[in-house]
């Protein structure tokens, strides 16, 4: 059992920056328009442009530290973001100590002094709980870091912070609120405050949007990295399946869950997944190429266009910009997966890894968490009622709990076929049939109006995410352009360990295209022509 731990922490919608020592920094004061000149300052710079300027001496990590405090306290002060659960009371004694060794001549990790975001469903040793939203776990302190942090540490990025999410990653309802925890709120999107995160990485996709760290890290199950990378206009990249461990990370099923980088660019993205990783893998920023796209054949997964106004006319944009540097575009107008009842057979896999994986991580948190397993965190939302159930309920929780465990025939059945019909005869045959080096489609739909104190309401789903989601397989998503101000994505997809190239695919396409915008932070965007209504 992990130890307990004693600590203040800043935590919730309103962020006090006791963390912060020092006067603010030398930013100018910023009007509410947005980003008002403020290209020159540091928090603007993208994760590749802070390396270098890290390495050159040009700032200190204390003063990029100190400058996204800073940072974090005025967006979140001017817009109410609630992107932000907790701050990291060590992080600029962190960036210090990098500072420090700078001095003395050392030669540094890529990442030293580069300060990260995590969503908070991570696990870190510092005075931090790691809640997944939930007030159950609002004194979960770990006592170790998660192995992805801990190779970020050794990697010298300093961890910020933790970012809000959808409430138990988006797993305790089937209607549920995109980017709303009982600790932190919903989440808002930096574009349209009205327009919805997705989720369940809301936080981290909106931070990373309004540059509140250098790069946050998500977590997926099926589109929870990729739907709130495309919905706040940056690169989102679920990794292959065990490239990055699970372990310290709080689990929905462990068949599907990884954690991915979620930044402004695809080299910060190869570069942040690079630290996420063990000692000895590869540097996926090291092969990144301007020219990866030509002479390559694009599966176009026209089928999974939606008739959503405004979806198809970008996504034809970004196939002009993919043949005008040199690839060969290859329509794919059909695709039925070969099994039966899919959609009953994947949530059931998720169910029953669910309640055998939430209730080992219970089972080993600090004494401090009352919640020991499944059936006592369905009791404590029973009682807590007013503050977790108010808008929507646990029906997911509750039917997870009925389930007889992974042992289960049915289960391990309906796991077989999901996967095979994802994989093997998913995106592999995809692959094979058309004889393409990579799959393109829309990352998630246009998103709609929030319907405040109320669940989701989707309009007609763009993209094929949950192939790549349940295979295990690597996705990538990268900013396509806008519709009426409203970000959306374009997917890159390939087999297993294929992650290196399906990032220097969208590597090329991004350099080519530059379709990243600042967020606009609009209060209002009204109903517009995108709205489902």
């Amino acid at each position: 059992m992990k130890s307990r731990k004693q600590a203040t922490f800043v935590i919730g919608a309103v962020l006090a920056l006791s963390a912060c020592s020092g006067e603010r920094g030398s930013d100018p004061v910023i009007s509410h328009t947005p980003e008002v000149a403020e290209e020159i300052h540091w928090p603007l710079k993208t994760l590749p442009e802070l390396v270098e300027a890290l390495e050159a001496g040009e700032v200190s990590a204390e003063t990029l530290t100190q400058a996204y405090l800073d940072r974090i306290d005025r967006i979140e002060t001017d817009y109410d973001l609630n992107a932000i659960l907790a701050l990291n009371p060590e992080a600029l004694a962190a960036s210090r100590a990098i500072d420090a060794r700078r001095a003395a001549g050392q030669t540094l990790p890529q990442l030293a002094g580069i300060p990260i975001l995590l969503k908070d469903n991570i696990e870190t040793a510092d005075l931090m709980p790691t809640t997944a939203g939930s007030l159950a776990l609002a004194e979960n302190f770990a006592a170790e870091d998660a192995p992805l942090v801990a190779n970020l540490r050794a990697k010298g990025a300093i961890i910020l912070g933790k970012t809000n999410l959808s409430e138990w990653a988006n797993f305790r309802s089937s209607e549920s609120q995109s980017g709303w925890s009982a600790i932190g709120g919903r989440a808002k999107n930096p574009h349209a405050l009205d327009r919805q995160t997705c989720g369940s990485s809301a936080g981290s996709g909106a931070a990373a949007a309004a540059a509140l760290a250098a790069a946050t890290v998500g977590t997926e199950t099926n589109g929870s990295i990729i739907c709130p990378a495309q919905a706040n206009g940056v690169v989102g990249f679920k990794p292959t399946l065990g490239l990055i461990s699970q372990q310290g990370i709080v689990p929905i099923a462990f068949s599907q869950d990884t954690a991915g980088p979620m930044t402004r660019t695809v080299t910060g993205a190869a570069l942040l997944l690079s630290g996420m990783t063990e000692p000895g893998a590869p540097d996926f920023s090291a092969d990144l190429s301007k020219t990866s796209l030509s002479g390559a054949r694009v599966g176009v997964l026209r089928f999974s266009v939606s008739d959503q106004p405004g979806m198809a006319e970008r996504f034809d944009d970004a196939l002009a910009i993919l043949a005008g540097e040199g690839a060969e575009l290859v329509e794919i107008t059909e695709f039925e997966l070969a099994t039966e009842d899919y959609g009953e057979k994947s949530l059931s896999v998720l169910l029953h890894e669910f309640k055998t994986t939430l209730n080992a991580y219970l089972a080993d948190t600090p004494e401090t968490v009352e919640t020991r397993t499944l059936a006592d965190l369905i009791a404590f939302n029973e009682i807590e009622a007013e503050r977790e159930l108010g808008i929507f309920g646990q029906d997911l929780f509750e039917r997870a709990d009925a389930t007889t465990g992974i042992e289960d025939a049915d289960y391990q059945r309906a796991l077989a076929d999901i996967k095979q019909a994802t994989g093997a005869n998913g995106i592999d045959k995809l692959l094979a049939d058309y004889d393409v080096n990579v799959l393109v489609s829309p990352s998630g739909p246009i998103m709609p109006l929030v319907k405040e104190g109320a669940p989701d309401e989707w309009p007609a789903w763009s993209g094929a995410g949950y192939l790549a989601a349940v295979a295990g397989y690597p996705h990538l998503t990268v900013p396509m352009g806008q519709v009426d101000g409203v970000p959306v994505g374009l997917s890159f997809m390939s087999t297993a360990n294929a992650d290196a190239e399906v990032l220097s695919f969208g590597y090329d396409y991004e350099q080519a295209s530059q379709l990243r915008s600042n967020p606009a932070y609009r209060v209002s965007t009204g109903v517009i022509s995108s709205d489902p209504e």
